[in-house]
């Protein structure tokens, strides 16, 4: 079996993904399509003898774009944007004053009022709405139905009852109905672009982290050259404030280096000697010289990248509730049109314009005014209230799925904890001297001590030296001290009373000590600690009846220790290439959402069904989540699950309104009464009707806004 994927061109609804995932997988050879709406990629495994060709002609005979992907992720998002801009301006400019006309000049029309409507009309309804014909046409092509047919059949039917009113030399027409829904879902539509076109984004900042140039030895001399230039083998020096260029392995030099965006660990890692060295990641203060083992795509972050994109690749499109309904609503609606009009002009033998009137009344009623605005009026109120409690949730697939979540992954380091570490314990009168000692430090703790230690008049230290994977020594006057790990002290000769630093080791403290000669003097500990809110939001959590994870790349102690703190379950010493396989493991149990901060989250982020993103992590964890969170207070997890169910109770609400109206009014519309009293609803009323069911619906949704989440 062979996985190719194809970029695509022309969705810009689940519908539309919907009618070519069908097409494809039922082309013979395939075995499986996924084609997913915010990548505008279909990946396609298929049998080795399928030609991709067969699988381009496939899509483009429903109506879209197809070829194979290119690679350079281009985001198009921008284009699409402006494009979508540019039709809603225009559409605003002929549909104002048909709206104007329509609603405020029809009992005192001016003259040519009906001719002037026509000519504004017009260009909206197949200039600005052409795309939405095309898409009515694909998804018949495709045999169903999606929410352009809808919009499609309920603004044709007032259009051209309209222009059939304006030979006629009837009064009433409903031009300003189909100009003024096109514009609204235009509208719509530019919101849902300028959300989906963020994810994209999360990819072209990943390959930005990836370093352009490399210094590396050949022939005895220093040389630079492009990063793709650099062979496996080749002695690549690094020097400080640097990139590392690729992944590999330290051959001569110590430093400490930043692997903050691989790890999600803020405190550096000491490099020395035969330690793995990752690419992308930023060398702190030490030059050194490594071996370049892997290049390329097979570095850790171009695996990071492609586990980004696998991950939102295979996140399936919601197929959204009104795209359902209008699959089977459609068919029927028209088919009730049909047989209105043969009826009343066949069977019980009316004038031609009674049984088109009435045939026309059940388009007009049934048109989606109310529910093409069920859906997005909500969203757009639930979103908007979201943002205003710093909860920002990119549009309405995450607000659908955030209230079905079974289980949470919190990130550690910068979700759960502060993100840089702190002196949490003193032993003895040593602060003024390890600040001395740790000032001129390349220790990853260091600046920690420091920072305590601000405002102190610090001694003047001679005869400093750093001892890689120990800790630092040096002399202040003539006394020679040192400070560092239990190694480094047991190497003087000191005698340490261990429980102590055994117990703060176990609260997963990082212990330091320091010394003089035989003689332990006290010693500093230090740590990353559990933010204000964490505790408060777990308990939270906890009382929605969700299960709660940590994960962390931090050894099993410290992880413990954390965990213990708040009560939940745990992974520790995860590799961020192997924190999306965690989330597809609860995946199968329920939905899963991941709260992270750093680029080491991001696949695991896009792998989950909901990826929540800190608002002080990198942009790339921002970019990939589907809810990103301004505060950085872990209590608007769970205010962003509140949110979501109230809004999707909402759009229950609004659906069911919008389909009584319908359903009430298609029978009265179709002339149900009419035999028994007499009375027959006219296009104008079932118009009217039409407008009062989207009133009703927004109103419902504005209602949101008096909820406390």
């Amino acid at each position: 079996m062979k996985k190719t994927t194809l970029d695509i061109t022309g969705m810009h609804c689940a519908s539309c993904s919907a009618i070519i995932t069908r097409a494809l997988n039922k082309t013979k050879g395939v075995k499986e399509a996924n084609v997913n709406l915010t990548t505008t990629k279909a990946t396609i495994i298929h049998k080795d003898s399928t030609k991709i060709s067969d699988l381009i002609k496939t899509i483009e005979k429903k109506g879209f774009g197809a070829k194979p992907h290119s690679g350079n992720n281009k985001d198009t998002s921008k284009k699409d944007i402006k494009e979508l801009k540019a039709k809603f301006f225009i559409s605003m400019i002929f549909a104002v004053p048909v709206f104007v006309l329509g609603m405020f000049f029809m009992e005192n029309p001016i003259p040519y009022q009906n001719i002037i409507m026509w000519i504004l009309a017009t260009p909206v309804q197949f200039g600005i709405g052409w795309s939405m014909y095309k898409s009515a046409f694909s998804a018949l092509k495709g045999k169903s139905a999606n929410m352009d047919t809808l919009i499609v059949m309920g603004t044709s039917a007032a259009y051209f009852y309209s222009v059939y009113l304006v030979f006629s030399g009837g009064m009433h027409q409903f031009f300003e109905a189909s100009a003024v829904l096109i514009t609204i879902v235009v509208f719509g539509r530019l919101l849902e672009a300028k959300a989906r076109g963020k994810t994209s984004e999360a990819i072209k900042k990943l390959i930005g982290l990836r370093p352009k140039t490399a210094i590396v030895i050949r022939k005895g001399k220093e040389m630079q050259i492009k990063i793709e230039e650099v062979v496996v083998g080749d002695v690549v020096i690094v020097k400080p404030g640097g990139k590392i260029p690729v992944d590999g392995i330290l051959v001569s030099g110590h430093s400490s280096v930043d692997e903050s965006m691989v790890t999600g660990e803020s405190i550096p890692v000491e490099k020395k000697k035969g330690d793995k060295i990752i690419g992308g990641t930023i060398n702190k203060h030490g030059s050194f010289h490594m071996k370049a083992q892997k290049i390329g795509s097979d570095t850790v972050l171009a695996q990071i990248i492609k586990l980004v994109e696998d991950a939102q690749g295979n996140k399936a499109p919601i197929q959204r509730f009104a795209d359902i309904v209008a699959a089977y609503f459609v068919p029927v609606v028209l088919g009730l049109a049909i047989i209105t009009f043969v009826s009343w002009y066949f069977i019980f033998e009316q004038v031609f314009s009674f049984a088109l009137i009435t045939a026309v009344s059940v388009l007009v009623i049934a048109c989606p005014c109310a529910l093409g605005l069920a859906t997005p009026t909500a969203i757009m109120v639930g979103t908007g209230k979201g943002a205003k409690n710093g909860i920002l949730i990119k549009g309405g697939s995450a607000l659908e799925t955030t209230h079905k979540i079974k289980s949470i992954i919190f990130d550690k380091t910068g979700t759960l904890t502060k993100g840089e570490p702190v002196v949490t314990d003193i032993v003895g009168d040593v602060l003024k001297i390890t600040a001395s000692l740790e000032k001129g430090s390349e220790h990853p703790l260091a600046d920690a001590i420091v920072r305590k230690a601000k405002g102190m008049r610090l001694h003047k230290v001679s005869g400093f030296k750093a001892v890689p994977g120990y800790g630092i020594e040096g002399k202040i006057g003539a006394k020679k001290y040192y400070f560092g790990n239990i190694k480094l002290a047991k190497k003087h000769g000191a005698k340490i009373d261990t429980k102590e630093i055994n117990k703060l080791e176990s609260d997963g403290k990082t212990v330091m000590i320091i010394g003089t000669g035989k003689k332990m003097l006290g010693y500093i500990a230090v740590a990353d600690e559990l933010k204000k809110s964490s505790g408060a939001a777990i308990k939270k959590l906890k009382r929605l009846g969700l299960d709660i994870y940590m994960i962390t790349g931090d050894n099993e102690r410290t992880a413990s220790a954390i965990a213990k703190k708040l009560g939940i379950k745990y992974f520790a010493e995860v590799l961020p290439v192997d924190k999306a396989g965690y989330v597809k493991k609860l995946q199968k149990k329920g939905k899963v959402a991941m709260v992270g901060d750093g680029v080491n989250d991001a696949p695991a982020i896009a792998q989950s069904d909901i990826g929540i993103a800190m608002g002080s992590g990198t942009d790339v964890a921002m970019e990939t989540g589907d809810i990103v969170l301004m505060r950085d207070d872990l209590i608007d997890v769970a205010k962003a699950i509140k949110l979501s169910k109230i809004t999707m109770s909402k759009i229950k609400q609004n659906m069911f309104w919008a389909l009584f109206y319908n359903t009430l009014g298609i029978p009265i519309a179709a002339g149900l009464l009419y035999p028994v009293t007499g009375w027959l609803l006219n296009p104008m009323i079932a118009g009217a009707a039409m407008a009062f069911s989207s009133v009703s619906v927004v109103s419902n949704s504005l209602l949101l806004k008096l909820k406390r989440i």
